[in-house]
């Protein structure tokens, strides 16, 4: 594989490979006009511009290398002596180059053997059996040998001119000696080619001269890097099949960047290595995979083969390319883009856009089929550039001087292609044009790609200064429907060629370096932090403003194309794209430190899209369907904040809206400008987004709350942006939860402004979520409060008395006001006497107003906030008593009666007890369940407060209770201790237990006694053996309770017997009843 070597080579270099026979022939046709032609030099000299396979060059810049590539072990074992035995024949370098040894290996020799034509190498040979698409360290050190001591290096003729010196006997002493020293390797092949030129009629023999490793190609013959086609198959393929995992995404983009690389060097592999990465791509058996199973491909696939679709765009565009070459290229992406699994341009939609030579800015209007293409594939823009050249005088003008202007005389159709300031615009679709600097650039001619970057700028004004005459016109109809029809369908931000991107790049590149090593690193990844001071003059002052710089425009181009109004493109990809696009542009941006130049450029461009209509993102009226700003607002606002504090809040208030999200009607408009399509939406969107633009929404507006700290107005101001354009309750409550932080530093005094505002985003929050479901909804809540209680004991009495519209009647009784008059509160706010009454009346008031409308919930929770106001007190214990007979459960209301007991008042507890045991229905089976425990306390409490409760309970226990062993439990805890222990004020125990033959107990054992006998025909009626010693115990459990009464045992007796007769077919079953209870 190839890569480069820098280096400066002396005259010795020169001479060295001028005395092996080195041609300066310079390859292909010549560039295009105002373009020098690098001279030829020595192999490997810096005419050779890049070596490909030495292993430096992208690799490095993009950091995908570093101290392992081939390059770097190359020049340490340079360095460290390790190459000798250099020798070379005409054009046929040898040496050899050792392994120094290490602790696990002893040292090794390797034989390299390199041949070169024309500043290129040809063919390398290495005995370590390199397998890589990079030449091997040894090769790189054998090479830098040759170029950095050429002096020390050996030079002899090529090998024929040498033996053609020699007379026959020296010729045949060189060859027995040669054949001598090598006789087990080359005597066979000595003997065959003998036995040829013995025979007459032999081909050998037919041909004149024979042939000569070493003296190098003919002047007319092709030369080109040596470059291991099968090895570039085999990398891709591995890559290809590790599915994304262990870096092969970055390794793939690595060989791309190697491409750009050769192609900006004029090497001709360039080409020929896309062609078999290609092969390797369409190859891949996961589209047809994808194809059957109708999935999408992974978004790291898409991205790459967005690049390999964007670097064969730029070969097609190639301005010395032969027209054999084109042709044959276009064939091979036409049959790649005729195959079915060929990948689509945007994923698995097929959105239809304007295809790459549709100039829609030169066009007036459109027919449907001139906008429409059925299937484009990531192939069909290199295919549409077909019908590009670059012959047009106009653009071979603009690219080939810098002093290129209009003539003081312009014809009627010269006038078009001029500004008012004689500056050459370039009148083609956006993103063709852009095509065009990116692939100037790929190729090496910066120069040329900043002049038409240029030109292509200076008409993206022209464009802005149009649509603006036009908004004028139509401006106060637009403003009275609130809306337009008017976007761009073909977006430059998120487009698969990137013209935005590109002639940001291609400006910024230029201020890096001086213009000499512009010319020759053109690509490299140097930082605009390290060269933010470079600020390299635009064109003379006589054609444009002298203040202006690429970087003033490289700024200026990078913000009209993300504020360009433009719809969302259909599909997931698409649209992840452009986010991803746009997150790129800014993140270069970011790097940008804004001197006094840029600024004023970025305020003058800010105030364009601010007053640029439907024409702009930011405009007064866009698209309902129009491409967010939010994450483009955000830095706009950051980096004008300093500068024009007004502007930046005026642009990110504007851009806070969403108008998908926002109820709006689209008329149709018939008269929208010229280079816009109108646009009526008769679908619902898809935007598969929506939940990140969401998000970059609210960041926006954070960005904003934390600027505009301490200042009421803009607060305002601020405040009602988000509560009219953010529709997301999650995304206000993280807004409502970042300016409470923001407002509550740890370590200074409280912003009460930023806090207020807080405290109205939570407040909407509440009122958004209050009637639908959010698993958040009591982390809200609390939050609430404590948002409340920090502004004050005002805020927490204003949303206890406006609780109904902001909380649930549980919400409210059991966080709110429970906290509201906590201990904690009343500390943290320091609160005197009245208000802390006034808060808890508040409270209570709430309370009361809560169990009336939901008493199931709220009536322990009002009964708890009423405890010190025996009045408020009074009102909730009646309405749980009203509700009892309702809709309560007996759950609720044994939790009421217990508080009741435990707050000293059993007789309400009592009754409250009987309400709910009226409520239950305990079946004979169910001796789990969770009742149980509520029905042995109401029995203990009526115990306890004397016989009469004891007699009122036990009919509802008898009604309610059908599980014997529930039923007999109960009976052993009353006959266990006297009953009336409770000391009730006026009553007095007889201190005597009850006895189960009289009223109430006898009740309760009639009924338990029942309820064994029921329990057992049904336990009878589907038992199986399994289960038979556990329904002896049951018996036996039984038993007990039937020998309570006097006649028990003969009751039990009967008892047994009549299930003897009954089920005597279960004769296992009743022979264990015998032997039990006889």
């Amino acid at each position: 594989m190839y890569s480069s070597f820098q280096y400066r080579g002396g005259p010795g270099a020169g001479a060295a490979a001028g005395a092996a026979g080195s041609s300066p022939v310079e390859e292909g046709p010549p560039p295009p006009p105002g373009t020098a032609t690098p001279a030829g030099s020595a192999p490997g000299a810096a005419g050779a511009g890049a070596s490909p396979g030495l292993g430096t060059g992208t690799g490095v810049a993009s950091g995908v290398g570093g101290e392992g590539l081939p390059f770097r072990r190359g020049i340490r074992l340079l360095d460290s002596g390790s190459v000798e035995n250099v020798l070379q024949v005409g054009f046929h370098l040898s040496g050899t180059v050792t392994e120094p040894a290490t602790a696990s290996e002893p040292a090794v020799t390797y034989k390299v053997a390199i041949s070169f034509d024309r500043c290129k190498i040809t063919s390398v040979t290495c005995g370590c059996g390199n397998k890589d698409i990079f030449y091997c360290a040894h090769v790189v050190a054998l090479s830098l040998y040759r170029i950095r001591k050429p002096d020390q290096v050996k030079l002899r003729l090529p090998i024929s001119e040498t033996l053609f010196q020699m007379n026959r006997d020296q010729l045949q002493k060189f060859i027995q000696y040669l054949i001598t020293a090598h006789h087990t390797e080359v005597l066979p092949t000595a003997q065959k080619l003998a036995d040829e030129i013995l025979s007459s009629n032999s081909e050998i023999n037919q041909v004149n001269g024979a042939p000569d490793p070493t003296a190098g190609a003919s002047i007319d013959d092709e030369n080109c890097w040596h470059l291991d086609e099968e090895q570039v198959k085999e990398q891709v393929k591995l890559f290809l099949s590790q599915g994304g995992y262990y870096g092969s995404g970055k390794q793939l983009n690595s060989m791309f960047s190697k491409v750009r690389e050769m192609l900006r060097m004029r090497d001709s592999n360039g080409a020929r290595m896309l062609t078999l990465i290609t092969e390797q791509f369409m190859a891949d058996p996961r589209l047809t995979l994808w194809r059957q199973q109708g999935t999408s491909m992974t978004d790291k696939c898409r991205q790459l083969w967005d690049e390999l679709g964007a670097l064969w765009v730029c070969i097609i565009l190639n301005p010395h390319c032969k027209l054999e070459e084109k042709s044959c290229w276009l064939q091979q992406l036409q049959k790649w883009n005729d195959l079915d699994i060929c990948p689509l341009e945007d994923g698995n939609y097929g959105h239809e856009l304007p295809n790459i030579t549709n100039a829609l800015s030169q066009s007036a209007s459109h027919s449907p089929d001139s906008l429409s293409r059925p299937r484009r594939t990531v192939f069909t823009r290199a295919i549409e550039g077909r019908e590009l050249h670059w012959q047009d005088s106009h653009l071979q003008r603009i690219i080939s001087s810098d002093i290129y202007a209009a003539p003081a005389c312009q014809r009627e159709n010269e006038r078009l292609l001029f500004n008012s300031h004689g500056q050459p615009l370039w009148l083609e679709h956006v993103p063709t044009a852009c095509a065009r600097v990116d692939a100037l650039r790929s190729h090496g001619y910066p120069k040329e790609a900043l002049r038409l970057t240029v030109a292509i700028i200076n008409t993206l004004r022209l464009q802005q200064q149009r649509q603006l005459e036009i908004y004028k016109h139509q401006k106060k109809e637009l403003l009275q429907r609130g809306t337009t029809t008017i976007t761009n369908l073909e977006g430059w931000v998120g487009h698969p060629l990137d013209p935005i991107g590109c002639l940001f790049l291609t400006l910024t590149e230029a201020c890096r370096l001086n213009d000499d090593s512009y010319m020759e690193m053109s690509g490299t990844g140097v930082s605009l932090r390290q060269a933010r001071t470079a600020h390299s003059s635009l064109l003379p002052a006589k054609l444009c403003d002298s203040s202006e710089s690429y970087l003033s425009l490289a700024l200026e181009v990078a913000l009209m194309g993300m504020g360009q109004q433009r719809v969302m493109p259909e599909g997931l990809y698409a649209q992840d794209k452009v986010c991803r696009n746009e997150e790129q542009l800014l993140s270069q941006l970011q790097e940008l430190q804004l001197d006094e130049e840029l600024v004023q450029t970025l305020r003058k461009q800010c105030i364009l899209l601010l007053e640029g209509g439907p024409f702009s993102g930011l405009g007064e009226v866009i698209h309902r369907e129009s491409v967010p700003m939010h994450t483009f607002a955000k830095y706009l606002f950051s980096a004008l904040l300093p500068h024009d504090p007004d502007l930046s809040y005026k642009l990110a208030l504007r851009a806070m809206r969403l108008p998908v999200l926002e109820n709006s009607s689209s008329a149709g408009d018939t008269s929208h400008p010229h280079h816009m399509v109108s646009v009526v939406p008769s679908r619902y969107p898809r935007w598969f987004t929506l939940g990140h633009l969401e998000s970059q929404q609210c960041e926006l507006a954070s960005t904003m709350l934390t600027a505009a700290k301490g200042d009421t107005l803009r607060l305002r101001t601020i405040l009602e942006a988000i509560q009219k354009h953010i529709h997301s309750s999650s995304l206000i409550f993280k807004l409502a939860q970042d300016a409470f932080k923001i407002a509550t530093p740890t370590d200074s005094s409280t912003d009460s402004t930023l806090l207020n505002v807080a405290l109205e985003l939570g407040l909407q929050v509440m009122r958004m979520t209050l009637s639908t479901l959010n698993w958040r909804r009591r982390e809200m809540v609390r939050w609430l409060v404590t948002c409340a209680t920090e502004v004050g004991v005002r805020a927490l009495v204003s949303i206890l008395q406006s609780w109904y519209t902001l909380f649930t009647p549980t919400e409210a009784t059991s966080i709110v006001a429970a906290t509201a008059v906590s201990h904690t509160t009343i500390l943290r706010l320091s609160l005197d006497y009245p208000q802390r009454e006034e808060l808890a009346s508040c409270a209570r008031t709430l309370a009361l107003q809560c169990a009336m409308k939901d008493p199931q919930s709220c009536a322990l929770s009002a009964l708890t906030l009423c405890e010190k106001d025996h009045i408020a007190f009074e009102a909730a214990y009646q309405i749980a008593i009203d509700a009892a007979a309702g809709g309560m459960t007996h759950s609720q209301l044994f939790t009421i009666a217990r508080y009741m007991e435990l707050r000293g008042y059993p007789l309400r507890a009592f009754k409250l007890a009987s309400l709910a045991m009226s409520h239950l229905n305990l079946a004979y089976n169910q001796d789990t369940h969770p009742a149980i425990n509520d029905v042995l306390w109401a029995c203990a409490l009526s115990h306890s407060l004397g016989k009469n409760e004891l007699a009122a309970l036990i009919p509802l226990v008898v009604k309610s209770v059908h599980c014997a062993t529930v039923l007999s439990d109960i009976l052993r805890r009353c006959t266990v201790t006297a009953p009336g222990l409770a000391g009730i004020p006026g009553r007095r125990s007889s201190g005597k237990l009850m006895s189960t033959d009289k009223a109430p107990l006898r009740q309760l054992l009639d009924a338990t006694i029942n309820a064994y006998i029921n329990t057992t025909h049904s336990r009878l009626t589907h038992i199986s053996p399994r289960h038979y010693g556990e329904f002896i115990e049951f018996l036996s459990k039984a038993r007990e309770t039937f020998l309570l009464p006097q006649d028990g045992h003969l009751q039990f007796a009967q008892f047994i017997d009549n299930l003897k007769q009954i089920y005597k077919g279960k004769k296992k079953l009743m022979l264990l009843v015998r032997e039990r209870f006889g």
